[in-house]
């Protein structure tokens, strides 16, 4: 399907907050081990409380009510293309802005840390996004982004392969269906960044989902039926993928008692201060 096709799917997602919310409900009830990954992807960096901070694709504000709760004297703005996400931020409006991270409407060097966290994959230009990020970083700011690993649910992709073989007649030749953060993931994301800054260190954060249940497994896989279903051959329906796929799945749980699904994600930072590779040598040390 046409670019068109994915954008209309992605601004459909971000319309409201549902599928958000059956992911993050998904991950606080089925990850193991437990994971606050918002205070994960947070403790990458050392705040400074007299940060100027810049939430790119800001969401409904995860990040600021706790980014606040760890330091409330930063200076906090925050971004989004959609309105119903700012109208649920908890920041005061005049920090948030309606806009586009491909064209930033603050000046240059106004922030001393920009997070773009599950957003970068989504820009139909992403070195010219990264681009607009450097030109709002002070000398020596920092870049929090965050992203999945290419190799996210690969059991997925196993059986969203073998539906597609099953209804596609051509779907011995066809690959499974994409997410957009294959674009812009841990791996590839590294050598993006590395492009465009002096220093970048990744973090990791391997997981599990684990369903004994069919039914919150498929209310999972059907919440990301925008963020897919362009991708699918045309000839496949996804509600008849989404047959097939419940008939593999609940063949596995009958016969392994679960579902497990290899979750893996994580956060990149980069920056143009060599001080940085320090800093996280030190702070990588002391955890030890």
């Amino acid at each position: 399907m046409s670019g068109s096709a994915q954008a209309e799917g992605i601004r459909r997602y971000y319309e409201t907050d549902a599928y958000l919310r059956i992911e993050d409900e998904t991950h606080a009830k089925y990850a193991v081990p437990k994971c606050d990954f918002v205070n994960w992807t947070l403790d990458t960096l050392a705040w400074q409380t007299d940060d100027t901070v810049l939430d790119i694709g800001c969401g409904r504000g995860n990040h600021y009510s706790q980014l606040v709760d760890r330091a409330p004297d930063i200076t906090y703005y925050a971004l989004d293309l959609s309105p119903f996400m700012l109208l649920n931020h908890p920041a005061e409006s005049d920090r948030l802005a309606l806009g586009d991270a491909l064209q930033l409407p603050y000046a240059d060097g106004s922030f001393d840390v920009v997070m773009a966290n599950h957003v970068l994959y989504h820009l139909d230009n992403i070195d010219r996004g990264l681009d607009e990020i450097k030109r709002v970083l002070r000398p020596g700011g920092k870049m929090l982004a965050t992203t999945n690993s290419i190799h996210n649910l690969p059991e997925l992709q196993v059986l969203f392969r073998r539906a597609i073989v099953l209804l596609s007649a051509n779907g011995a030749h066809v690959h499974p269906p994409t997410l957009p953060s294959d674009s812009f993931a841990l791996e590839n994301g590294t050598r993006i960044l590395a492009r465009h800054f002096y220093a970048v260190v990744r973090h990791d954060l391997p997981g599990q989902l684990i369903f004994d249940d069919i039914d919150p497994a498929m209310d999972y896989l059907d919440s990301m039926r925008d963020l897919r279903q362009h991708s699918l051959p045309e000839d496949v329906d996804w509600d008849d993928m989404m047959l097939i796929m419940r008939q593999q799945i609940s063949q596995l749980i009958e016969l392994m008692g679960k579902l497990e699904l290899n979750i893996v994600s994580g956060a990149l930072v980069a920056s143009d201060s060599g001080g940085f590779i320090n800093e996280f040598i030190e702070r990588d040390q002391a955890a030890v």
